[in-house]
């Protein structure tokens, strides 16, 4: 007899608590179903739901909704912000970028070359220096940094043709200066007509300044105007 009784109150239970409701949370909801008046009636409940009652029998849930479009908006409007904070940095550089490369175009040698990188790392760009390193398998102009033998693949990898992010044998590519640098950007070249292995790096005195998700286009653009500019004086013995 109990067992007959409690299959046919299993698809009564069933229906009755589709989602399997907890004893005590099913008991709350078949009151507020009997007696929705429990939380119409109670505005300091209704605001804290966010909810408004619009008819006798009808919830609007209209300001929690308006509260999440607005939400999404605020979200869309800062992302919105970020971007256009972004774009115009990046045209910024681009514009720095191509007085840079008017001003390396009018060096008259390659000592003036370099001084003239290193003042636009300092001056245009606030960082602590500008460097043309090139290793010493040949003559090293004045005013370049001479690197060992096959060190370029040190710094980048033997196929790496940049590298942005914490510095690394900072003393060999800026000298007395490297106690200061916390992040650096290296960009590969090949000089003169025996292709001789060089890099252009700038150093940054912050250690976010130059980051390995960062773009290396801009920095990449000034080290093949330098590779072209120092064509003109190879150098002599």
């Amino acid at each position: 007899m109990s067992g007959a009784a409690e299959s046919e109150m299993k698809p009564d239970q069933a229906a009755a608590s589709p989602e399997k409701i907890p004893v005590g949370l099913g008991r709350v909801r078949d009151l507020l179903i009997a007696k929705p008046e429990l939380i119409r009636n109670d505005e300091g409940l209704m605001r804290a739901l966010g909810v408004r009652p619009i008819a006798a029998n009808v919830v609007d849930f209209g300001p929690a909704a308006l509260a999440r479009l607005e939400a999404a908006r605020n979200r869309e409007s800062t992302a919105r912000q970020e971007i256009e904070q972004i774009a115009r940095a990046n045209f910024a550089d681009q514009a720095e970028t191509h007085a840079v490369i008017i001003d390396l175009l009018e060096a008259r040698n390659n000592a003036d070359l370099a001084r003239r990188v290193n003042e636009a790392a300092t001056e245009r760009f606030g960082l602590l220096a500008g460097v043309i390193a090139v290793e010493e398998t040949g003559p090293v102009p004045s005013g370049w940094r001479g690197l060992p033998s096959a060190f370029v693949d040190v710094l980048l990898g033997p196929e790496g043709l940049a590298r942005l992010g914490p510095a690394f044998a900072a003393e060999e590519v800026f000298g007395p200066a490297a106690s200061e640098v916390q992040s650096m950007a290296l960009v590969r070249m090949a000089i003169w007509a025996d292709g001789r292995q060089a890099v252009l790096a700038f150093a940054s005195t912050e250690p976010i300044g130059f980051r390995p998700d960062m773009g290396a286009e801009l920095v990449a653009f000034l080290a093949r105007v330098v590779e072209r500019t120092a064509e003109r004086w190879p150098p002599t013995v």
